[in-house]
């Protein structure tokens, strides 16, 4: 209810009558003029009331009458009067109805009562109604009211004084309301500043209003008397003091800053009067020091007293808060004192109250900016803000070192101290002092023994003071252990916490209108006030050193883990500021301290103690005695949890971990999570710190780098508390969040974190050179994290990252080398997996980037490396494998950067990777990477270290042929397209295009380099390789080779084949003839491949072979290059050199392949039925076993009939060669060029050795010899239109030489028969046969070639003279096998040389030429060339050596030739006898008579009966040839020759046999029968009519009477010794002879008979008739034989009984 209300109204009306009378009847009797004034103004009231309307206005108007009574009544100054007067005044107060007038009245009356010391109280309360409810006391009646107030302030009563100070507290703020509100009023009306004078007049307050003016003059006075002089306006004061006084100014300045800012004149007052007073009542304060002596001053020094000094400090409080602006100088002072009442010289309580000053300065971030602003940036001005802090810093510091202030005087550090020594001492250990006298549990900082309680002060950022409060207490009070440490504490973090956020603020604030800027101004650059900036910096380069040092200082004081955490996050921020500022010592070091303290003190950890290795010694030593024996029993304040290795490269003892350690590092972790971007360099500091921590407490990295708990490897295992075990996971999981949030710094702090993680890294690798501890893997491990993190930008760090992890990968440390490999590894095969943007396919570089480290991993020495390279490959080919596109060339790369000093499990892994891109990815990959594959395939291939894999390497080439076979199409185009782009860039350079076999077509050259490689691989040192890769070569060129170009065959056959035939002769020749033990594990070696030689000997049989056969079956594509017949020509003096090459399975391989060119061995078509085509020519089938026509299992398809499908692929038309001409070479230099290379292999093998020969000379074998003469029919049936006689002679000196070649012995029973049967060898079979086609050639040829008959008969008989002279093979020492019959035994005699038994095949030869003579005996060759004498004279030989023959058959087939020969020859002889082309031939035949019929040789002793006589029948074959052929033309024949035989028949007639006979066979070997046949001979031949010249038949009749005279002799002979022998038998051999005789006699009688009278001569009767006598004398005989001889002899006597008439009567002598 308002107090105008008419309800009101009416009651105060009711009130005022009721106080009126109840003063009348008070005053009734002893004061009766009050009681009169009571009642007048009881009517007066009611007048008023009856008459107006607005009652209030009415009584404020006439209130002086209304006071009157009531004024009256206080007068009478009896109590109970003046309360109820007062009360009733207050009433019309409270209503507002006093007037000006009316209210000085009631102050004067007031006054009085003060004076009088009545109703204190009461006076109080009406004088702050009266100002309270309305304006109207002013000027002096308020001065009075006020000065009233003062007065009442200093009575006796406590009571009233302490009333009296409320109130006047009151009534001074109400004057000064009172004048906001004036303001406030007037504040629309625009007002004319009054002229500023030069130094105006303190009291002029003219320009002031009424209100103002009256503000004014009391604050004025309030000055003043502060300031102990007289008031101006405030009258009447008596006393003062100045405590109350500094309340009254505080509590004006702080409630009222307003007015002093806005009005001039009130400025003026705070500069002129206010400051000047504070600065000289601080004085005593200033000038105090404790403890100092007074005699040092000659004048007393005022001592500083509490309540003023406290005082002070508040007003100082309030002027640097709300005028700061105003007074800049004068705060200037004020803050210098404020920092010099921290000194440890002033009273503890001076300090205390300084230090709760300080505070309150530290909540006003703003304030701080200002002075920074003001005195810090200016020249020339005092560092007032750095000051501020680092007295703050000095202050806590100086509490350590001064635990009480006594009177013990003690070192202060300089105030300003924000260098070394306040970092110095700030930086010490966590505390790990001695132990604490009074432990509980209370929270405290502990250091060096100095113990100091914390306690909670005031709520974080909020000022709030204990002893600036205690306005009531005038001794200093005693200040609690720990309050100053307390408040400054929260002062230093209310300081931090305030700069920090203020500043942040703004940055933030800058950053968004930066943003919004670039919105909308996307093309310009944001400008930002450089001025807020600098402030800012300014501020922080101010305070940190101070910050630092303090809260270093503290941390390592700490004992609470709250205020741990609070001095942590102080750091954390401001390290957090200055780098979001740039300011990168002050970051440095604030970071530095969280590291140091996160580590265990004195750790040795060379980043953090850089910057202060000169005070750490000072710094540790009152701590250094007790780390040592800290152990878990102690009482040290500080638990310990965790007792670990420290990383270092010596072995050291442990270390331990407190948990306050533990409460720093996640600090750290914290900072370094969320404040990750601005800590640039200092990365460093903080990682190395973790990886220290890390390691302590024993956490090894795992999968993807992420670190979790492991056991230490050496030393005392890590002992871990459970408190930390718990802690363990969760330290590990923000370890590695703290690098999964690297993806979200910009790309400078990423790579200031790879710099950082980079270089620990390297000195990890430092540390971990030399032995092989466990090396610390932190950052390594972290580096992948963050590799791994960051995948979306991967290519920013990417080359710092693989760069390091490359040199790490190099280490000798394995476990070190073994993660770098890892982190890389992964790294990479993340990176491809990655879903990139564009993705990898479209970004080629990125791709090979990415590649690339995995490149570089090839040169790293170590297997380990290498092993785990591999690896990744094939994880990469079996995940990415179809995306690799271009990054294929880099992978190829890798998986064929192996060596043969690599091992095999690394070469296994690599080959895996290669079957896996040749299974499964050469279709995906750019056809230019297949070349890089063979090649690939091709080293592995190389590779000697396991066989197998050589051996598949292979295996897969093939598969790569069949591949380019499948697609060549595809890979035809693709190569093509590339090979224009790269012809384009050689063009635009102007150089050539540099690619292997270049002028062929791309895809001819892929090819080309698949064939040199398995070429590279056909030389390989090892035989199974070989093998190997000559049958893949030679099967992929007869399987694709269609697909090549015509000119391209060109480069096949020089440089692949012909080199590769090169290569192998020249390794065969050279190869090592030592045998081989064994091969390598219990591999036995079949003696055919014990040495190198024999083993390469085999490579070059396959090779030849493959390259013979492709020539073969090539051959009409090969024709129509140019240099085809050069080719042939080196093709065929490989094949010489093979065939002449010392290994007989080399040079037998020779001639297959000879034979193979020549096409004499079909095609391999027709494998299955050799020898048909040379059937056709007569040649009969070859001896030797085809060689395997192709690789193993992989039978070859004739390429032909691929033919009609290739076509498409080389656009022209391949024109399959008509059928039939293929094998028909007509070029017939070529044939001629093969002819000279069998005649040089021929001259060569068979020329025999020169010197004398030892055992090891290397004589040809048969079967090569046989297949060397086996290959000449079917090359003569292409030279034979040439075929002169002198390469007939050339044939024929091979041929002998051929069949002259021994064979070793032991060869021997393979090839020669047993002596017993007569065979001929293969080898003689070949030679007759090539004579046997020559001759058939000849036959049906053209006369010309008639001439070569005799040349033929010459080389059949000089190998019929084989038969008893086998041909001498050098100087080379034989047995001859007809000589070892009748010793077989010495046949395999070791290393002897066996010559073959030539007889069969110098009978066989004796037929041939018999048969050649049956058909050639007319031909004019054969006639002119004696051909017929030559045959009788090589006859000759066996015939006289007859019994002495190596064989007996030789002389029979001689005879039966000599006959059949003769049977032919003879007619012809006789036919040309006038010609005398046969005169020489008669002597010879009659010498081989001569030799055969009577030989020297006897017949052997074990010949039996029927032996001989079957031989005595051939010698009458052979006298019955001269009866029938040649006596009956005695006239056409030579008479010498006729003479001879004559001699001969003679010889025969009468044969005195061998004195060696035995008596049983005498009559069997006097060859009666041939005796008797010869002499009928005689003697028909003497006898006959037909005698064509007087000549022939004198010699007969000359022959006769010779024979007649000797039998004559023999007989009389007999007779004689018969007589003279009496009893005793005549011997043997006479008794045949006489017998032999008498048959003679007989025989000659029958003759006689048979023949012509007239044919016989007188003589010869007479001769026989005086046989006679004789013949009777031998009737006395005694030997029945010889009479029974007789008997026979006599008988034919009778026809001659009676002598013819003519003759009887013409002549009796």
């Amino acid at each position: 209810m308002s107090t105008s209300s008419p309800e009101a109204v009416k009651k105060l009306l009711e009130n005022m009558q009721t106080d009126l009378r109840s003063l009348s009847m008070e005053c009734k009797k002893k004061f009766p003029p009050v009681k009169e004034a009571a009642e007048s103004g009881i009517v007066k009231i009611k007048t008023i009331a009856a008459r107006n309307t607005d009652i209030l206005a009415a009584l404020k108007e006439n209130s002086s009458e209304v006071v009157q009574p009531f004024l009256m009544g206080c007068g009478t100054k009896e109590p109970k009067i003046t309360q109820l007067c007062l009360a009733a005044i207050q009433r019309l107060m409270s209503h507002e109805v006093v007037s000006e007038a009316a209210a000085g009245n009631i102050i004067n009356m007031l006054w009085q009562l003060m004076e009088n010391g009545l109703e204190e109280l009461k006076l109080l309360q009406t004088v702050l109604v009266l100002l309270t409810t309305n304006t109207v006391v002013h000027d002096e009646v308020l001065s009075k009211a006020i000065v009233l107030c003062f007065r009442l302030h200093f009575t006796k009563d406590n009571i009233t004084n302490n009333t009296a100070a409320a109130t006047v507290r009151q009534v001074v703020t109400v004057v000064f309301e009172r004048m906001v509100a004036e303001d406030e009023r007037f504040k629309g009306i625009a007002e004319q500043p009054p002229p500023v004078q030069g130094n105006t007049n303190r009291r002029t307050v003219s320009t002031l209003r009424p209100s103002a003016k009256d503000a004014y003059m009391l604050f004025q006075d309030l000055c003043q008397l502060v300031n102990a002089d007289a008031p101006y306006w405030l009258v009447g004061m008596t006393e003062m003091t100045r405590t109350f006084g500094l309340e009254l100014l505080e509590s004006v300045l702080n409630d009222f800053p307003g007015v002093f800012l806005q009005h001039q004149e009130f400025s003026f007052l705070l500069k002129e009067r206010v400051c000047p007073l504070v600065i000289k009542l601080f004085s005593p304060n200033i000038k105090f020091r404790q403890g100092s002596s007074s005699s040092a001053s000659p004048a007393p020094v005022e001592k500083p007293y509490f309540p003023i000094c406290m005082r002070l400090l508040r007003v100082v409080s309030v002027l640097i808060k709300h005028f700061y602006s105003l007074l800049v100088t004068e705060c200037e002072i004020f803050l210098s004192l404020l920092v010099k009442f921290l000194d440890g010289e002033k009273p503890q309580w001076l300090r205390a109250v300084a230090v709760e000053s300080v505070h309150r300065l530290c909540v006003q971030p703003h304030l701080l900016r200002s002075f920074c602003q003001s005195y810090d940036m200016k020249q020339h001005s005092t560092k007032v803000f750095r000051d501020i802090v680092n007295a703050l810093g000095s202050f806590i510091q100086s509490l350590f070192i001064v635990p009480n202030a006594g009177s013990t005087p003690a070192v202060s550090a300089p105030a300003g101290a924000s260098g070394s020594g306040v970092q110095g001492t700030a930086q010490g250990g966590p505390g790990a002092g001695g132990v604490g006298s009074n432990l509980t549990t209370q929270a405290a900082f502990e250091y060096r023994g100095t113990w100091i309680p914390l306690m909670t002060v005031s709520i974080q950022g909020s000022a709030k003071a204990t002893y600036l409060e205690m306005l009531d207490k005038v001794e200093p009070p005693s200040i609690p252990e720990g309050y100053a440490m307390s408040v400054a504490f929260s002062g230093l973090l209310d300081l931090v916490r305030g700069i920090t956020s203020m500043i942040e603020r703004e940055l933030s604030m800058e950053e968004e209108l930066a943003a919004e800027f670039r919105e909308a101004h996307p093309d310009q650059e944001w400008q930002p006030q450089p001025g807020a900036h600098l402030v800012w910096e300014e501020m922080v380069s101010a305070c940190w050193c101070g910050l630092l040092a303090a809260l270093s200082l503290l941390l390592d004081a700490s004992t609470d883990e709250t205020a741990t955490e609070n001095i942590l996050k102080a750091e954390l921020t401001m390290a957090s500021l200055c780098g979001r500022l740039g300011l990168v010592t002050p970051r440095d070091a604030f970071i530095t301290a969280i590291c140091k303290a996160s580590l265990p003190p004195h750790y040795a950890l060379t980043v953090l103690n850089s910057n202060t290795a000169n005070f750490s010694s000072k710094a540790y030593s009152i701590q250094g005695q007790t780390v040592q024996i800290i152990s878990p029993s102690s009482e040290s304040h500080q638990q310990v949890v965790a007792v670990g290795q420290p990383l270092s490269a010596q072995p050291q003892g442990t270390v331990v971990l407190t948990a306050k350690n533990i409460q720093c590092m996640r600090t750290l972790l914290n900072l370094a999570h969320c404040h990750g971007a601005v800590l640039g360099t200092s990365w460093q500091l903080v990682l190395a710190t973790l990886q220290h921590l890390v390691w302590i407490l024993g956490l090894k990295p795992g999968l993807g780098g992420a670190l979790k708990p492991g056991r230490a490897v050496e030393g005392p295992s890590t002992v871990l508390t459970t408190a930390v075990m718990t802690d363990l996971p969760v330290i590990s999981n923000i370890l590695s969040r703290l690098f999964e949030s690297s993806q979200y710094l910009d790309d400078v702090s990423l790579h200031h974190l790879i710099n950082a993680l980079c270089s620990l890294s390297v000195e990890a690798m430092e540390m971990a050179y030399g032995n092989n501890k466990e090396p610390s893997l932190f950052a390594v491990a972290k580096l992948l994290e963050t590799g791994l993190v960051n995948m979306d930008r991967i290519e920013i760090l990417w080359r710092p990252l693989t760069g390091h992890l490359l040199e790490v990968c190099q280490h000798p440390n394995s476990r070190m080398r073994e993660w770098g490999a890892e982190a890389l590894t992964a790294l990479i095969k993340a990176g491809l997996a990655f879903k990139h943007d564009p993705p990898l396919a479209q970004n080629q570089r990125l791709q090979l980037l990415l590649l690339n480290p995995l490149k570089e991993l090839s040169n790293v020495l170590h297997a380990d490396i290498r092993q785990k390279q591999l690896e990744s490959v094939l994880q990469i080919l079996q995940s990415q494998g179809d995306s690799l596109g271009p990054g294929w060339p880099l992978v190829l790369g890798v998986i064929g950067a192996i060596r043969n000093d690599q091992g095999e499990s690394l070469i296994r892994t690599a080959f895996q990777c290669l079957q896996l891109v040749v299974t499964d990815f050469l279709p995906t990959m750019p056809c230019t990477c297949l070349q890089i594959v063979v090649d690939v395939a091709g080293s592995f291939g190389l590779q000697n270290q396991e066989l197998n894999i050589s051996l598949t390497s292979i295996g897969l080439l093939w598969n790569i042929s069949d591949y380019f076979f499948q697609r060549g199409e595809a890979i035809t185009q693709e190569l093509g397209k590339e090979e224009e782009a790269l012809q384009k860039q050689a063009r635009e350079k102007g150089e050539k295009l540099n690619r292997p076999f270049h002028p062929a077509p791309p895809f001819d050259c892929l090819w080309l380099c698949l064939y040199a490689k398995l070429g590279e691989l056909c030389v390989d040192p090892r035989p199974a390789v070989r093998k190997s890769a000559g049958q893949t070569l030679f099967s992929t060129i007869a399987a694709h080779g269609t697909l090549l170009q015509q000119p391209t065959w060109h480069i096949v056959v020089w440089k692949v084949l012909f080199h590769l035939l090169n290569c192998v002769r020249t390794s065969s020749t050279t190869a090592d003839k030592e045998k081989i033990e064994s091969g390598g594990g219990n591999i036995l070696i079949h003696h055919s491949r014990d040495t190198a030689e024999k083993q390469w000997a085999e490579t070059w049989v396959l090779t030849l072979a493959g390259v013979a056969r492709i020539f073969n079956t090539r051959r009409y594509l090969l024709q129509q290059l140019g240099d085809f017949f050069e080719a042939w020509e080196v093709l065929l003096n490989h094949i010489q050199s093979a065939a002449l090459s010392k290994n007989n399975e080399v040079s037998l391989a020779a001639l297959k392949s000879f034979q193979e060119i020549l096409q004499i061995v079909t095609p391999v078509k027709d494998w299955d039925k050799p020898g048909d085509a040379l059937a056709a020519m007569g040649v009969p089938p070859v001896l030797i076993d085809p060689l395997s026509a192709s690789g193993p299992g992989r039978p070859l398809v004739r390429s032909d009939s691929l033919v009609e499908r290739l076509t498409r692929y080389n656009g022209a038309e391949l024109q399959a060669p008509p059928p039939g001409e293929e094998s028909a070479l007509e070029d017939s230099a070529l044939w001629w060029s093969a002819w000279n290379t069998w005649y040089r292999t021929g001259i060569d093998c068979t020329k025999p050795p020169s010197g004398p020969t030892d055992k090891f000379s290397f004589i040809p074998s048969q079967p090569f010899l046989t297949a060397l003469i086996q290959i000449f029919p079917a090359l003569y049936q292409h030279i034979k239109a040439n075929f002169s006689m002198d390469d007939l002679k050339k044939l024929g000196v091979i041929l002998h030489g051929a069949v002259s070649v021994p064979i070793s012995s032991d060869a021997s029973p393979f090839i020669l028969p047993s002596y017993t049967e007569a065979v001929l060898t293969s080898l003689q079979e070949t030679v007759l046969t090539a004579l046997d086609v020559l001759q058939k050639a000849i036959c049906v040829g053209p006369e010309n070639l008639q001439v070569m008959y005799p040349a033929i008969f010459e080389q059949l008989l000089l190998f019929v003279e084989f038969s008893c002279k086998p041909p001498q093979y050098g100087r080379m020492e034989t047995k001859h096998v007809a000589n070892a019959k009748y010793n077989q035994i010495q046949l395999f005699a070791p290393a002897e040389w066996v010559a073959l038994n030539y007889v069969p095949f110098a009978e066989r030869s004796l037929e041939v030429v018999v048969d050649l003579y049956h058909k050639t005996a007319c031909h004019k060759a054969v006639i002119n060339e004696k051909v017929l004498q030559n045959v009788i004279k090589t006859l000759r030989m066996p015939l006289g050596l007859k019994y002495a023959c190596p064989s007996e058959t030789t002389w029979k087939l001689a005879v039966s030739s000599l006959l059949k020969v003769l049977l032919i020859g003879l007619p012809v002889a006789r036919q040309h006898a006038s010609s005398g082309k046969f005169d020489t031939m008669w002597p010879e035949l009659a010498n081989a008579f001569d030799d055969f019929l009577f030989t020297k040789s006897t017949p052997p002793d074990n010949l039996s009966i029927q032996e001989f006589q079957k031989n005595e029948a051939i010698d009458v074959e052979v006298v019955q040839l001269i009866s029938t052929e040649i006596l009956p033309f005695a006239n056409f024949i030579p008479k010498d020759f006729v003479g001879q035989i004559m001699t001969m028949l003679n010889k025969g007639s009468i044969h005195s046999q061998s004195p060696s006979f035995t008596e049983a066979e005498i009559d069997v070997r006097m060859r009666e029968e041939f005796s008797k046949v010869c002499f009928e001979t005689l003697l028909q031949f003497s006898f006959s009519n037909k005698v064509s010249t007087p000549q022939e038949g004198y010699i007969s009749r000359m022959a006769l009477s010779v024979l007649l005279k000797r039998s004559q002799d023999v007989l009389r002979r007999y007779v004689e010794d018969e007589r003279l022998s009496g009893r005793c038998p005549l011997p043997r051999q006479q008794v045949t002879e006489i017998i032999f005789v008498l048959k003679a006699i007989s025989t000659l009688m029958d003759s006689l008979k048979k023949t012509q009278p007239e044919n016989v001569d007188g003589n010869t009767w007479a001769q026989v008739i005086a046989l006679y006598p004789t013949l009777v004398e031998c009737i006395t005989c005694s030997s029945s034989e010889v009479s029974s001889a007789l008997k026979e002899a006599l008988g034919p006597f009778k026809d001659f009984m009676q002598p013819p008439v003519s003759r009887v009567q013409n002549g009796e002598s």
